[in-house]
């Protein structure tokens, strides 16, 4: 199943990135949730990790929210 990223800011939500294996997924989501831009930019609020379903619905599978 491909995993997605997403950010979420007071304007909604935005992909970052799709990705075919849950590694590969994880990944890049712990780098995002350390990279500085993200950190300081003030607008982005979090970072979610979803699994696409098969049918198209996407499950939750991490959240980091900025504080």
């Amino acid at each position: 199943m491909p995993y997605r990223i997403k950010t979420h800011d007071a304007w909604g939500s935005t992909p970052v990135g799709d990705f075919p294996s849950l590694d590969a997924a994880r990944q890049a989501f712990s780098s995002l949730c350390q990279d500085p831009w993200y950190r300081q930019d003030g607008t982005v609020k979090g970072l979610e990790l979803l699994e696409i379903q098969a049918d198209g619905q996407a499950q939750r599978l991490d959240w980091f929210a900025f504080a």
